[in-house]
């Protein structure tokens, strides 16, 4: 599998950076966007939990495709800013709040 990022652009009101990707995997199957995330984090020294895969998309029978990425500053601001289905979609959880305890 190889990235290439063809666009990257950033948006300090949503504290990210928005990225246009191609993935080439000729001879494989389609990578999941675990995997993919996991190698725009590496690519551009991130942690993973930073970066929610909008979109991704295959060309039939080529062995490409592309995809839109949002990698944010924090973790706190994907969750501030994204998308229940999204979150979850991208393995990006809400820690939850400690449980009060009872006496």
């Amino acid at each position: 599998m190889k990235i290439e990022i063809k666009e990257q652009r950033k948006n300090p009101l949503l504290k990210r950076e928005e990225i246009r990707f191609a993935v080439e995997h000729v001879g494989g199957s389609t990578p999941g966007r675990n995997a993919v995330a996991e190698e725009i984090a590496k690519k551009l020294k991130v942690k993973r939990n930073c970066v929610v895969i909008d979109a991704f998309e295959t060309a039939y029978g080529i062995g490409k495709s592309d995809g839109y990425a949002k990698v944010y500053d924090s973790k706190e601001a994907a969750i501030e800013f994204e998308s229940e289905y999204l979150l979850k979609r991208n393995g990006i959880e809400e820690e939850a709040p400690a449980a009060a305890e009872t006496e």
